[in-house]
């Protein structure tokens, strides 16, 4: 699934499964994508170096989930995604975006084939810009229905260990972009192992009323530290993942955002999806802009909304941007016209009116660390 940035609004907020769970556990809460969220409990490092060396336990109900169903549903998806969705195998996940009619990302979206039916998880955020994409564009006899469920994720090396016990699918089995429909904590549920922070993990589809027990079952395991969105951050920033709303936008085409894998090879030829023309325009000449990451000189953190300069030229913008706990040091990800983004490229970021090297480089920071097919 994909990630979007945290929302500073203060409306009417609601509340996951998990909300006193998370007060109980000291969580710090924020509002974010019209949700009380915990954005820490013990720390950002902590709990970013938990998920790297061994389990780290997400809130991640607040995003959307859809299911997909009727007779041309795998077409329709091909019509608002340009990802391989009629090719796509029973419960085998992929990766892709909503695009709009100027070739930008209304959404970075997970759909899984389950059977005759999908099932899509789509960004907290951007759930109502979804749902209206998807009633603009509606097709006879498909229909989308969002559900009531809750979302947990637990991530890392020893996440496979944790969770072993609680599933009764073999989780040995599953392998990176897969799921199964299984029994988990007592109830049926859907398990992917698709990787939200770029290491080895599994998100659970549950019921909301066998979410908290669940929880605590999982938090409760030594080896297990709850997560908020601060390390969420860190981690996905590390790894290379975009951010919708910083990274992804409706004005930020998938070629931009240097995510080409996200449109299937068959889909690059043969286009149909909306926003085609532009989009495989980009591919054929190449993108103005490109997303690039960008180490930093010195220990001061470039934000994202950082002015790129080279000299005295604009250059782009940083989307995101931070200190990676694992890299140690400051990193960030910009936007930069594509004449400035060849890796070694030395540019200058403005960070409250003082110029700071930066310099391009290869994404992603860290390794994905996920189980791959062929590699069990």
């Amino acid at each position: 699934m994909g990630s979007e940035h945290t929302d500073s609004g203060d409306g009417a907020l609601r509340r996951t499964p998990l909300y006193d769970l998370h007060k109980a556990s000291g969580a710090r809460m924020v509002p974010f994508a019209g949700y009380e969220m915990p954005i820490q409990y013990t720390g950002i490092i902590a709990e970013h170096t938990a998920t790297r060396t061994s389990a780290g336990l997400f809130d991640v109900s607040h995003m959307g989930q859809a299911d997909v169903s009727g007779p041309g549903a795998a077409e329709w998806l091909e019509r608002i995604t340009p990802g391989n969705i009629t090719g796509l195998k029973d419960e085998i996940a992929r990766y892709t975006v909503v695009t709009n009619e100027n070739g930008g990302v209304v959404d970075d979206l997970i759909i899984t084939r389950l059977g005759d039916g999908f099932r899509l998880v789509v960004n907290g955020a951007r759930r109502d810009a979804v749902a209206a994409h998807i009633e603009k564009h509606t097709a006879s006899g498909v229909s989308v229905d969002f559900l009531d469920r809750a979302l947990i994720a637990l991530q890392g090396p020893q996440a496979e260990a944790v969770l072993a016990p609680h599933v009764a699918a073999d989780l040995a089995a599953l392998t990176f972009m897969t799921a199964v429909q299984t029994e988990a904590f007592g109830v049926p549920a859907l398990v992917s192992r698709c990787g939200y922070t770029g290491e080895d993990g599994f998100e659970l589809s549950l019921p909301p009323e066998v979410a908290p027990a669940a929880w605590a079952a999982l938090a409760a395991d030594p080896r297990v530290t709850e997560v908020g969105l601060g390390a969420r951050d860190t981690l996905r920033l590390e790894a290379g993942l975009c951010l919708y709303g910083q990274d992804l936008a409706e004005d930020i085409s998938p070629v931009e955002a240097g995510i080409v894998f996200a449109i299937g090879k068959r889909r690059r030829a043969e286009g149909g999806f909306i926003g085609a023309e532009p989009i495989l325009a980009e591919l054929e000449d190449g993108p103005a802009r490109q997303r690039v990451g960008l180490t930093v000189e010195g220990r001061v953190p470039v934000r994202a909304g950082a002015a790129l300069y080279q000299s005295e030229h604009t250059a782009g913008i940083v989307t995101s941007g931070g200190v990676g706990p694992t890299v140690g040091a400051p990193i960030a990800v910009g936007l930069v016209l594509s004449a400035c983004a060849e890796i070694g490229t030395k540019l200058e970021a403005d960070v409250r009116g003082k110029r700071i090297g930066v310099t391009v480089a290869a994404l992603p920071f860290v390794q994905p660390n996920v189980k791959r097919k062929g590699l069990l």
